[in-house]
């Protein structure tokens, strides 16, 4: 079986983490790209203003 090229991560807002509004992105699962920690302006609803997201990890699931 081949190796993943990208992974998913998500983000969050950089003023308010906890926040219920997040993006799921995919992200090159190798190479220098892949030891950057991303950073992108995105929309927020929940304030309805152009925000600045980061990266944090995925959360846990359950089965």
């Amino acid at each position: 079986m081949a190796k993943k090229t990208h992974i998913k991560v998500r983000l969050v807002p950089e003023s308010k983490p906890d926040s219920s509004f997040f993006y799921y992105v995919k992200k090159p699962a190798g190479g220098e790209k892949a030891k950057v920690k991303l950073k992108a302006k995105k929309y927020n609803p929940a304030t309805r203003k152009h925000e600045t997201f980061i990266e944090k990890k995925l959360p846990p699931h359950s089965k």
